[in-house]
């Protein structure tokens, strides 16, 4: 049974993501940072559907905390799945965004993506077998108003995908990226009104968390063992 790690796994996105990882007979481990009940309670659903998964809390952006955690958890075996999901978005333009919106928004997405898979990434390298998939969104891809800084993370991460997956092509390990459009969770609603919805998605509707979720369990499939370096968005044919 693989492990799999889903970090922002208490959330829309990241539960739907869990369960599928899950159902796919993987080990998944529940991520949560403020969150830690909302994720035990998933885990707890996992494991009364018949899965395995567990709990776990750490902030992302904390470099000893992740680095002692994680270590910890890969003490006897590897994490060989990771999905980099967790995230914040903080909206301004940019004339009037605050530092603290700048930074905390990139220490999240980008600073939390190199904490969270440089623990992980030399045992994943000695099972010569390993799937890392960062979730990033189509502002990383064109950009939006009053996003500079979400925008600036998801880009960054779509650089570290391709650099990271060239490291790791030899290895057996694959590097990719998801990103979503106007996807249906409690971020979303609110946000996006069905007249908006239709006049951004060629689809004419909202995506649902399990369609990114689909993309992430076929990449951390072995069906997916040729692809790397990739962005695959999930988007409804916005772009």
């Amino acid at each position: 049974m693989k492990r799999a790690l889903v970090t922002g796994g208490s959330g829309g996105i990241g539960a739907a993501i869990c369960r599928r990882l899950a159902a796919d007979s993987c080990h998944v481990y529940v991520h949560a940072n403020r969150n830690l009940a909302r994720a035990s309670a998933l885990a707890d659903e996992i494991r009364a559907a018949g899965g395995a998964a567990e709990a776990v809390s750490f902030d992302v952006t904390d470099v000893a905390a992740c680095r002692a955690t994680l270590e910890a958890l890969v003490e006897s075996e590897p994490i060989q799945i990771l999905v980099n999901n967790a995230g914040i978005h903080d909206d301004a333009v940019f004339p009037g965004m605050r530092a603290e919106q700048w930074h905390r928004v990139l220490d999240v997405s980008l600073n939390g993506f190199f904490n969270v898979t440089q623990p992980l990434t030399l045992p994943m390298i000695r099972s010569r077998w390993g799937r890392i998939v960062n979730i990033t969104s189509v502002a990383g891809l064109t950009g939006n108003r009053g996003q500079a800084n979400y925008a600036a993370a998801k880009g960054a991460l779509h650089a570290a995908t391709k650099s990271l997956s060239l490291e790791l092509a030899s290895r057996g390990v694959t590097v990719n990226a998801v990103a979503p459009g106007v996807i249906r969770t409690a971020m979303s609603d609110g946000v996006f009104d069905d007249a908006s919805i239709a006049a951004l998605v060629p689809m004419k509707r909202a995506g649902q968390p399990e369609d990114v979720a689909s993309a992430v369990a076929f990449l951390a499939s072995d069906q997916a063992s040729y692809i790397s370096g990739q962005v695959l968005s999930v988007n409804g044919g916005m772009i």
